[in-house]
């Protein structure tokens, strides 16, 4: 890829429950990258509510040229969903992207050079800050290993990206097949498939993405049904010879300790162990 193709894709898919003003926030931290993008494409996964539409209709009356808006009739699903905007995407490189966090300026012109740096790259992501309710107030930091042999030994486990922080090659996800039809975990399944594909990836060991957290993702980590699904997730990978039978054993005694665990205790454990706390 040479300096001058330096051209990617935003893809984003929205849906009725979203907040319009953290939407404004995401959309804004993303025209505004250093290197900003050619072509932002937003799914609207579902009939909107009128002031998201709005804010849709402002944004591509302000930027003729950059949104292209794939209307879908009913919800589908974030994945499905994605998988609808990958076909209208008109450029390789691909940045993911959620319509409620916030990238930091330098995010895709540092991703874009490494794919630049790194013809054989595929997928490449970074660390996040988390926070609650005002950017300027981190909580935590996930952070993600960052070299290609470290992601395969985390995904056996845990997902090894980012998902909102990714940046991608079109081609080569479609390659894969795709998202695949779960209504969790989706981004964790195919990142996995498209490791043990032959696709490198690479985190950048620094946070590039805001990332909107709430003191009820403790709760909704919690519930049986985002256990079961996670367990049956790691079973699959298992099956399919992605990870080991201890890995499987491990992520199912450690689902059963989250849905047993009080709230405030998975809170200290996973700023403490799961999480760089931020001071």
């Amino acid at each position: 890829m040479m300096i001058s193709e330096k051209k990617y894709s935003v893809l984003m898919s929205i849906y009725e429950k979203e907040n319009p003003e953290f939407f404004k926030l995401s959309l804004e931290s993303m025209i505004k990258q250093s290197l900003p993008p050619s072509e932002i494409v937003i799914v609207e996964d579902g009939k909107l509510p009128d002031k998201l539409e709005k804010v849709i209709e402002k944004y591509q009356f302000t930027y003729p040229d950059l949104f292209s808006i794939v209307h879908l009739d009913r919800n589908i699903g974030l994945g499905k969903a994605l998988n609808e905007g990958l076909k209208v995407c008109k450029h390789e490189l691909v940045a993911r992207m959620d319509t409620d966090d916030i990238s930091t300026s330098e995010r895709c012109e540092l991703q874009v050079n490494e794919f630049i740096e790194n013809s054989n790259l595929t997928i490449i992501g970074s660390n996040i800050n988390e926070f609650y309710n005002s950017p300027e107030e981190v909580v935590s930091t996930r952070v993600v290993p960052s070299g290609h042999e470290d992601i395969l030994k985390f995904a056996k486990r845990r997902n090894p990206f980012n998902h909102p922080s990714v940046m991608y090659k079109k081609s080569k996800v479609l390659a894969c097949g795709g998202y695949g039809d779960f209504r969790r975990n989706q981004d964790l399944d195919l990142f996995v498939r498209m490791l043990h594909n032959g696709c490198i990836g690479k985190n950048i060991d620094k946070s590039l993405l805001l990332f909107r957290a709430n003191e009820d993702n403790f709760k909704r980590r919690k519930s049986y049904t985002k256990c079961k699904s996670y367990i049956e997730m790691i079973y699959h990978f298992w099956r399919n010879g992605y990870s080991s039978f201890f890995d499987f054993l491990i992520v199912l005694c450690s689902q059963i300790l989250i849905l047993l665990t009080p709230s405030f205790f998975l809170k200290w454990l996973s700023n403490n162990f799961l999480r760089k706390k931020v001071s």
